[in-house]
């Protein structure tokens, strides 16, 4: 609730104007007021000084000295009381304006009475110190701005600019973020005419110390010169700065939000209440209920609302010591603790916080456009008469009527006769396009009761729902909506968990529930033919056609069991198979959806985290899934579940390892897996060769169609094989067998930078050839190692910089050199290393446990270790390293990397080229890769 103006006298000044009187209280603060700042006592010590004679300079430094005292005082009081009582913002808010007030109000004094004293004040050397915006409201976070409006009845004397100006420098050097203007009531008017902003921070003005009449003067002259009328055109601005604030800031979901400028964040609930002060004059937000305005109901969100932001702002301010809006991962783990949130059921204590935010977020969201909507109907610019005449009207059901371009319901109480319509309304509004009218909103968050388990089984309307998904072609707008007013929880109690849940993660730009309807959203853009160029195999896939019920069911339930502390692609199958019967769904249906809802994550882990080229990745794909129609299901699904984590997550990279994967587990699945085996693949790869090199003479081809073993033919593309080529056939001219040769190439179907290195072959190379990546920046996606049979080694590396692309062209030949100096030695990585490889500040709270996997089964030459830990910069080389101290040959690494968490994948053979079978050595392997990561780990920390 807003701080009424009335709570808010001004700190003090008698009829004559003089300031001597001292601060009032606002109302209940966090402690006593005098606690806070004792304006008797701080004036009496700067009497003191002034009664010894002190000039002007030494006074006001002394001035200063004893509200910088009084200040830092103030401020440990109010932050000690407000760490006892995390949640009393409001308190909070008014302790901080009563401590500005004080400081402001004594600079005023001093100013006036010691440095600029007039014996006879003319009328025109009058000044009235005003508060105006936030500071204006009495709302007052740690570190908010002062704004300041200083007031003089006519042009500003040579008296008033003094008096201001020592008191500016008072203010500033009490480290005070002061913003003031010195205007005249007239000015006031003028200026609020033509800027809206400025007509905004006079809206919430009030009157601190100086000449009362002056002030009272400004009162009347814009209530009746600038706030009487022109509501229309306010209201317009608001609205308008709103979205632009909303286009800026991004969704209400994200997961850093913005406190204060954020969707769903305070600034929305300052919009709302000065367009309601501007057209209906009240002081406070209670007071818009008996306006009708707001519902009781509705006032109490109001207010829980914004507390629970208040405080979320101030703690961000007091943990930063500045004021901070951005709620980042470092801030919400801090604030989280001082609201007294813990641990509970397997999930951290900061994502019980960022549920709570968001919660209220989408609670601020759901009131404000309740509120502006039905000011806006009352106050928007009339259509030109030409677009009434013209505009086709748009046919809706008996039931309904349209409302200033909104579906609104015509008589409420025949509507909730059946209680279908609840779903009805929201089918209508997908059919016409149009927006739901605020006050149908608010009829269907009242009557949500009446969605029980009668209506969840009733056939119709399991119809409706499935409607909404199938039908209108964007099914998004209608889930988006059913959410934030509590309708698809209540229709599917199973989803309420996961509504506004955060994942504490770098990966998830959303919530849980968010990123479930941005999937959908995907999908359907996929089936209206929106992503044919970005997304040719699911587009292509979905052309064909699909099983279209399943596939949105399915994607509607794929992370429907997420913060469980068990495996919730489990967990979610076992709900899937409760829900889509009960969604109407047949059994053959059903099983595909539980199906999909326990292996939604098998194809991403599959080519993100294994070695596609090798056949029995795609042999052991190809058995888990088992059908072309399962294939094509969660080719389709896996799509839209990694296009919908966040906006940057999809690049060519992934989509180039699906579609891999898709195109040879679907050609094994149809003409068989012999089509896979290494024989064929190899001679396929060496035509693709000879071909692109049709200048080169038969022994040259002959020499390099034969100088390597059968993975390197099937692991790289032949633009790969053509590189090394070329860089083989050039060592072998120079006559230079320790020659190194460093070649980098854009790779931009795969939004990557190729680097391909020849060298001969020794011990550890792959180890130093990690560290070289690391030193130079560069982000390590995939790597794979050959040797060849004469005794070179041929390394692919496939990188990326900071950003996650391909680095730019101009960038190559710097990089290459900095890569050539640390393979000669001229750098040696590890120490250099030491001082880059750290983790930012921000990212130092995530949690993400280490776990160490080895797989025998997953190829059948190699043993796969996976290594799934916290990233960091040099995270490869000192697993690599370690794994080269141990003896062991790394033919190949997949690097996946999921925001802060990394999996690391290796595969590998012993010094002997065989298998690590024996459990003892691979404990003793996993012992010195865990002691590599924690070592790295505190060396990142420091």
């Amino acid at each position: 609730m807003t701080l009424p103006q009335r709570t808010l006298p001004a700190p003090g000044s008698d009829a004559a104007g003089r300031p001597d009187s001292l601060l009032p209280q606002p109302g209940p603060l966090l402690c006593e007021p005098s606690e806070i700042f004792d304006a008797a006592a701080v004036r009496a010590r700067i009497g003191e000084a002034a009664d010894a004679g002190m000039d002007a300079a030494a006074l006001r430094a002394e001035t200063v000295r004893v509200l910088r005292e009084a200040n830092a005082a103030g401020r440990a009081v109010i932050a000690r009381a407000f760490a006892a009582a995390p949640l009393e913002a409001r308190m909070l808010t008014r302790s901080y304006t009563y401590l500005t007030d004080g400081l402001v109000t004594t600079a005023l004094y001093v100013s006036r009475t010691w440095l600029h004293p007039l014996a006879n004040p003319t009328a025109g050397e009058r000044i009235s110190v005003i508060a105006v915006g936030g500071y204006g409201r009495g709302e007052m976070a740690p570190f908010s701005d002062v704004d300041l409006l200083f007031l003089t009845p006519y042009k500003i004397t040579a008296w008033a600019e003094s008096c201001i100006e020592s008191m500016l420098y008072m203010l500033w050097d009490l480290k005070l973020k002061v913003g003031h203007s010195s205007r005249t009531v007239r000015d006031c008017i003028r200026l609020g005419q033509d800027d809206f902003t400025i007509r905004t921070a006079l809206l919430e003005h009030r009157f601190l110390a100086g000449d009362a009449r002056l002030a009272a003067d400004l009162d009347r002259r814009l209530n009746a010169d600038l706030f009487s009328g022109g509501e229309r055109e306010f209201v317009e601005a608001k609205l308008a700065e709103r979205a632009k604030r909303h286009r800026k800031q991004g969704q209400r979901y994200v997961v850093e939000p913005n406190v204060k400028e954020g969707k769903g964040g305070l600034r929305d609930l300052q919009s709302l209440f000065w367009i309601a002060k501007y057209i209906h004059r009240v002081q406070d937000a209670a007071e818009l209920v008996p306006l009708g305005v707001f519902r009781p109901s509705e006032f109490e969100r109001f207010v829980k609302a914004e507390d629970f932001l208040w405080a979320v702002r101030a703690h961000m301010h007091l943990v930063t010591g500045r004021p901070t809006e951005q709620l980042t991962f470092d801030l919400q783990i801090e604030v989280a603790e001082r609201l007294g949130y813990k641990d509970k059921d397997g999930r951290r204590d900061v994502e019980f916080f960022m549920q709570d935010y968001f919660r209220q977020a989408t609670a601020v969201g759901d009131l404000t456009r309740i509120v502006l909507t039905k000011l806006e109907a009352i106050h928007v610019k009339s259509e030109p008469l030409l677009d009434r005449i013209f505009r086709r009207k748009r046919k809706v059901k008996p039931e309904y009527e349209e409302v200033n371009n909104r579906l609104a319901i015509a008589d409420p109480e025949e509507f909730l006769k059946d209680k279908l319509n609840l779903l009805r309304l929201f089918d209508e509004g997908l059919r016409t396009g149009m927006l739901i009218h605020p006050d149908a909103m608010r009829l269907v968050t009242a009557n949500l009761s009446l969605i029980d388990e009668n209506m969840r089984n009733n056939k119709e309307a399991q119809q409706i729902f499935m409607g909404l998904l199938l039908k209108h072609g964007n099914p998004e707008r209608a889930l988006r909506r059913m959410n934030e007013l509590g309708v698809l929880s209540a229709f599917l109690p199973e989803f309420e968990p996961i509504v506004a849940m955060t994942q504490f993660n770098m990966y998830h730009s959303y919530t849980v529930d968010e990123h479930i309807i941005q999937c959908i959203k995907t999908l359907a853009q996929i089936e209206n033919g929106e992503l044919k160029e970005t997304l040719p195999v699911a587009s292509g896939i979905l052309k064909e056609g699909v099983n279209r019920k399943v596939l949105y069911v399915a994607l509607l339930l794929h992370d429907i069991a997420k913060g469980r502390p068990e495996d919730h692609s489990q967990l979610g199958a076992q709900i899937a198979r409760k829900v889509a019967p009960r969604l109407g769904l047949n059994k053959q249906d059903s099983e595909t959806v539980e199906w999909l809802v326990r292996y939604h994550l098998l194809m991403s882990d599959m080519a993100q985290k294994r070695d596609i080229a090798d056949p029995r990745t795609v042999r052991d794909f190809a058995k888990a899934v088992q059908t072309v129609k399962r294939l094509d299901l969660l080719t389709v699904l896996t799509v839209c579940d990694i296009r919908g984590v966040g906006p940057n997550v999809w690049n060519n990279w992934k989509a180039a390892l699906l579609r891999a994967l898709y195109r040879q587990t679907k050609r094994a699945m149809e003409e068989g897996m012999e089509a896979l085996n290494r024989e064929n693949r190899g001679t396929e790869a060496k035509r693709l060769l000879r071909q692109a090199l049709p200048d080169w003479p038969r022994a040259a081809l002959k020499t390099e169609t034969s100088r390597h073993y059968a993975p390197y033919w099937q692991g790289l593309h032949v633009t790969a094989h053509i590189d090394f080529a070329h860089m083989l056939r050039e060592l072998d001219e120079s006559g230079d067998p320790d020659r190194m040769l460093v070649k980098l190439h854009p790779d931009e179907d795969r939004d990557a930078t190729r680097a391909c290195f020849v060298m001969p072959d020794h011990p550890g190379i792959f180890a130093r050839l990690a560290g070289a990546l690391a030193l130079v920046g560069a982000n390590v996606v995939d790597a794979r190692s050959y040797t060849s049979k004469d005794g070179y080694v041929t390394d692919a590396y496939w990188i990326q910089d900071a950003d996650g692309r391909p680095y730019e062209a101009s960038r190559l030949p710097r990089l290459t050199q900095m890569i050539t100096k640390t393979l000669k030695g001229e750098v040696v990585a590890r120490e250099a290393l030491k001082s880059r490889d750290k983790i930012k500040k921000r990212e130092r709270g995530f949690e993400v446990p280490t776990h160490i996997k080895f797989d025998n089964d997953g190829s059948d030459i190699y043993t796969i270790i996976e290594v799934d830990t916290r990233d960091r910069p040099g995270l490869l080389y000192d697993l690599a390293r370690t794994l080269a101290a141990s003896n062991v040959y790394i033919a190949n690494a997949v690097i996946a990397t999921f925001g802060e968490q990394v999996v690391d994948t290796f595969y590998v053979k012993d010094m002997f080229g065989l298998k690590y079978q024996s459990e003892s050595k691979q404990r003793s392997l996993e012992k010195k890769l865990r002691q590599a990561i924690s070592e790295g780990a505190e060396r990142a920390a420091t």
